[in-house]
Formats: structure tokens, sequence, C-alpha cells
């Protein structure tokens, strides 16, 4: 047997770290030992407060979840460590897992994707988010040319403004409440504005500040026929929308994305396996960097996640280190 420690929402609104024992891996199986995890801070937060509604429990689950909402549970999607035990392909490289916070664990070797030399492990842990940003994008399908307005510079609507700004012609506006967001749009070669300056009349809106005022927002500054994709889960809180002004006379779409399953337009030649492939190797680009916002070691985690959960000011990914 190896010891292991793992980050528990005992209860909302409270986390502790808590001994676990693990047996020997199977011949099917890797042990790995984790080098950092990355919070999901939007997702993270409403689990670590009890927020998610009952009717989502089993939806919301993570592929490694252990106990249930709302707590105790083992909860989290961001790891990347080092194989120490596992079939000699894998054994002694760097790989990315969806697993929960977790100095040590055993998973099917089927479930971890191997990380390429060019991106740092340290990044790496952005990788569930931008599967997310590239499952929104695929979503969204902007097209050359297009006037595209991101609400909500957290990491996800970062890391969609920042791919759809590569599309040749598209002109790319990420819009935040927080005039301390231009610094890291900068840094990713994103045009930036507050809400009273975004463009108008945009042909595509993604919504991802987590604020019905945002969503609100998308719907004034939609065009004619514009498609707003929304990508915030607000978890128990509802939205109000007025939807009574030029929603109907502007003839717009909302939709509705999320990373659990393939975006329909891909859906038929992918699968989330090599979704995530391609996350990773995005990740080779140095600019992602901006979006670490902190790190903290882990045996900090439980009064970390209550301080982000509770007052998160300008922090995006807080990556989370282990010892070695």
């Amino acid at each position: 047997m190896s010891d292991a420690r793992a980050f528990w929402v005992v209860e909302p609104g409270r986390g502790e770290i808590r001994g676990e024992a693990l047996r020997p891996p199977s011949d099917h199986e890797v042990m790995v030992r984790a080098l950092y995890s990355g919070i999901s801070r939007g997702t993270e937060a409403l689990v670590f407060q009890g927020r998610v509604p009952e009717s989502e429990w089993v939806r919301m689950r993570a592929p490694f979840q252990e106990g249930e909402f709302s707590g105790p549970v083992k909860y989290g999607y961001c790891s990347v460590g080092l194989v120490e035990c596992g079939p000699d392909d894998l054994k002694g490289r760097t790989v990315f897992a969806l697993h929960p916070h977790q100095t040590r664990y055993i998973i099917p070797a089927s479930a971890v994707h191997t990380v390429p030399a060019d991106v740092p492990p340290g990044r790496a842990i952005l990788a569930a988010n931008l599967e997310t940003a590239v499952n929104g994008v695929w979503d969204a399908r902007p097209h050359v040319g297009d006037r595209v307005v991101v609400i909500g510079a957290g990491t996800v609507g970062c890391l969609i403004a920042t791919l759809v700004s590569r599309i040749q012609g598209c002109d790319v506006q990420l819009v935040d409440v927080s005039p301390q967001r231009e610094r890291i749009a900068r840094a990713l070669g994103v045009s930036f504005a507050q809400p009273g300056d975004a463009m108008r009349d945009a042909d595509i809106v993604i919504h991802a500040s987590g604020s019905p005022a945002g969503l609100q927002h998308a719907l004034d500054i939609a065009g004619f026929e514009a498609t707003i994709v929304e990508m915030s889960w607000f978890g128990d809180r509802p939205v109000t929308l007025p939807l009574g002004g030029g929603f109907h006379s502007k003839r717009l779409t909302l939709k509705s994305s999320q990373v659990g399953h393939v975006a329909t337009s891909q859906r038929s030649r992918w699968d989330t396996r090599r979704r995530m492939a391609l996350a990773i190797s995005l990740l080779a680009d140095s600019s992602f960097d901006a979006l670490i916002t902190g790190e903290s070691a882990f045996d900090d985690l439980p009064d970390v996640m209550a301080r982000l959960a509770d007052a998160p000011g300008d922090a995006l990914c807080h990556r989370i280190k282990y010892a070695p």
C-alpha cells in the first residue's frame, strides 16, 4: 500500500486534506505522482460552496470524483503528474489527467494524456479549460472576417478570445468589467474593452462572465441574426433575461455550450480524447502563462479554496504545487 493525500470538500464552505490508501496498480493502470493541479475557479467555487443543484448531481460528476454533492466530496479535474508505475510506454512520462487534487493516484492508463516536451508541466494544468474553450469555439462556429465579442475575461473567456483571434480577418474583442484584465488581454494579443465601450452589432457573442448582467449585455450588442453562445454555468442561481426587447426582432439565437459532449459540428469525426490531445498541443504557446495568476502549496489548499471561492479578486487560474 502507498500513502497519498487528497483535498476534500467536507461541507459547503469548508475543505480539508485527508489521507488516502492506494493499492498497487494493475497491468492496465498507472500510478501518477502529482506535480501540479489547477483550480477551475468557476465550477470548483460552486462545488466548494455547495451550490450544485440536486438535479445536476449526476451530470456534474467529475471523472474520478469520490463522495457526493454537496459533501463530503473529492472534486477537481486539472492534474499534471509523473507516471511512477505503469506500462513501459508511459513510465516516467509527464501526463495530464482529469483527476481531483491529490498527491498520488491510480487510474486506468487509458485515462491519462501525455504532455508533449514543448509544453511545460506547470502550464499543462490549463488543458481542461482549453478543451472547454475549443468546444465553445466549435459551438460558436466563427467564420473568416466575423466580428466576435467575448464577454468575461476569466480563464475560459481569455482562451476563447485567443483562439478566435487567430482566425484570419476576425475582429475579436474581449470585454470585462475589470480594467486590470486589459494587461492579460494584451499579453494574449487580444483587443480589450470595458462593457460601455464594447463593439456593437457583433456577428457572434460568446458569454463567459458567469454574471446575468453579462448575458444581458450580450443580447444588447448582438447584431441581426447573431448567435450568442453561453459558456457560463450558474449553478443554483436563477437568471432573468430581457427577452421583450430586441431579442425577437433581431432574430437572435441563444445557444448553450458544455464540454461534456463534443460539439455537434465535430462529433462525427472527433472524440473527447482527440479533442484533449488538441488542447494540450495548443499549450505550447507561452503566452498562456499569463492566465496563471497565482501559485500555492498543496498543504495550503483548504485555505486557498475558501479564499478564492469567497473573494477571488482578479485571480484567473490558480496553480497548486506538490512537494517533490
